[in-house]
């Protein structure tokens, strides 16, 4: 069995794995806290240090919180990529792309691999995965990746992780859309429930509107995603487009709406789907559906 490694078993670090170890690979973990990695015992070994979990390694997965977290895993307190040099390196965890093609230089075959799909995605091994990094390493990555989802190769080291600004703009983008439209149709007089339903047959049908449409009716702000993460994201987005001379304006102003969310309204942890929280602190006096908020 080929042995692979992945560091982070998080929200979508875990169920990576187990979809790693179900296509016959051989799954060591290892997770900072690791008692969060305990519950994947059942099919991964289980690593105290992430130099022991790379040991020997053929393909080592990252899927941590940020670009901080992945430099100190790599070459800080955690030293992984000392311990295995000539592995082929996939971090799926979301960076900015500076960071990604200093990991690129300092590593032998590295990819940058940010995923897409939330823990829906993870768990159903559904993730759109877009890739940057040479050619000839994205094809020996490409069965670990396909046993995760559906890998694309966008271009090379830091290229995976622009792509993935781009779909964090579009999904935050659509939110707020998916928000006010449901919304205006609530105030308006109709059923929002009914209307939800009566769009997902037009052109209006995302994934967005029939999930976290869903999620907004019943108050579930339960995250699968922590809009505290959509803020890092479109903070990197913005950053991408200062240096690209871009002006993106509904990329800043969904980034204001998250910023608030997080910062103001000390949301931080909710969905990203709370984007409706934020309409109804602009519109005192409104509140969206009959549900309680879960949270």
């Amino acid at each position: 069995m080929v042995k692979v490694a992945l560091l982070g078993t998080g929200i979508m670090g875990a169920p990576m794995a187990r979809n790693l170890a179900k296509a016959g690979f051989e799954t060591t973990v290892w997770n900072r806290s690791n008692e969060r990695a305990q519950p994947l015992s059942d099919v991964c070994s289980i690593a105290t240090t992430a130099a022991e979990a790379v040991t020997g390694a053929e393909a080592i997965f990252t899927m941590v919180e940020n670009s901080a977290a992945v430099v100190d895993v790599m070459f800080g307190s955690h030293e992984a990529v000392a311990a295995n040099p000539s592995a082929l390196w996939i971090d799926t965890s979301s960076v900015q792309p500076s960071v990604a093609r200093d990991c690129g230089a300092k590593i032998n075959r590295y990819l940058d691999s940010p995923v897409s799909g939330g823990e829906k995605g993870a768990i159903e091994a559904t993730l759109a995965i877009m890739t940057g990094g040479r050619a000839e390493d994205f094809d020996a990555a490409t069965p670990f990746l396909k046993a995760l989802g559906n890998p694309t190769h966008v271009g090379p080291n830091g290229a995976g992780q622009v792509a993935k600004l781009a779909n964090q703009q579009i999904v935050a983008i659509t939110i707020g859309a998916v928000a006010e439209g449901l919304m205006l149709a609530q105030e308006g007089g109709c059923d929002p429930a009914a209307v939800r339903s009566a769009l997902m047959g037009g052109f209006a049908t995302s994934k967005i509107l029939d999930l976290h449409g869903e999620r907004m009716l019943n108050r579930n702000w339960k995250p699968g995603g922590p809009l505290r993460m959509q803020l890092k994201d479109l903070n990197n987005a913005l950053e991408v487009a200062n240096e690209a001379g871009l002006d993106l304006p509904l990329t800043k102003q969904s980034q204001q709406a998250y910023a608030k969310l997080a910062n103001e309204l000390d949301l931080p942890e909710n969905d990203h789907s709370a984007y409706m929280r934020y309409l109804e602190a602009l519109n005192p006096g409104k509140r969206f559906g009959n549900s309680e908020d879960l949270e």
